[in-house]
């Protein structure tokens, strides 16, 4: 089976993803790179969108829709904000019934991706510890996207080759750049950190430039003159 099959084939040691419509929110947040739409199930975080502007994140929304099978939860921005991690607003800690539990926990989850990614353009957060969920990717992907999200931190890069030998396919450091593509959770999922071994920048679903901005604020390259 080549890599490109693998990419394809769910790994066996993962949960399957559930089939069932699922409760979710979204939001898009402005960021100095531009408008990210930020979408979150009760598990997780489960999508990050660059560019968001009216157009690219209506059709993100309606993508989202028709994989997740149900429409987005509509609430007021209000319950997105906590004042503190510490204070959450009545709608979530206060649902009504069993059924909205999923919707309180989604909204939840939104809200500290907000807050945290907020944080990280702020330059105080350097580790994001936002639950995650990964029900969008599958299999090679997967698991390229999780050894890049535990083991490259903040302020460092890793090769395509080098992550291809973390995760036991030394000869799959192209796929390894069609995994960086393919990310639904791009900035928290760090794929702006994966450059060429021989020191080029490498490509960017959001953007050279985007990579770029996310590279400079964590100091491994130089602030843009302008």
């Amino acid at each position: 089976m080549t890599i490109a099959e693998r990419q394809k084939q769910p790994d066996p040691r993962e949960r399957s993803e559930r089939r069932e419509a699922r409760a979710w929110a979204w939001a898009v947040s402005a960021t100095p790179i531009g408008p990210l739409l930020l979408a979150a199930t009760d598990e997780g975080l489960v999508q990050v969108v660059f560019h968001a502007e009216e157009k690219t994140a209506a059709e993100a929304v309606a993508r989202l829709t028709r994989r997740l099978g149900a429409e987005p939860t509509s609430l007021p921005s209000a319950s997105l904000r906590p004042a503190s991690p510490a204070v959450t607003a009545p709608a979530v800690t206060a649902p009504a019934s069993a059924a909205a539990l999923p919707v309180a926990r989604c909204t939840e989850q939104l809200g500290e991706a907000i807050r945290q990614v907020e944080s990280y353009f702020a330059g105080d957060t350097k580790a994001f510890t936002l639950p995650l969920d990964w029900s969008l990717i599958t299999g090679f992907n997967r698991r390229v996207l999780r050894e890049l999200a535990a083991h490259v931190p903040y302020g460092t890069v890793v090769g395509y080759q080098d992550l291809a030998d973390r995760v036991g396919e030394p000869g799959a450091a192209r796929a390894v750049g069609v995994a960086m593509g393919s990310n639904p959770l791009p900035v928290v999922v760090p794929c702006h950190r994966v450059v060429e071994s021989g020191g080029g920048i490498g490509g960017f679903g959001g953007g050279l430039e985007t990579k770029r901005t996310l590279l400079a604020l964590e100091g491994v390259l130089p602030q843009p003159l302008f």
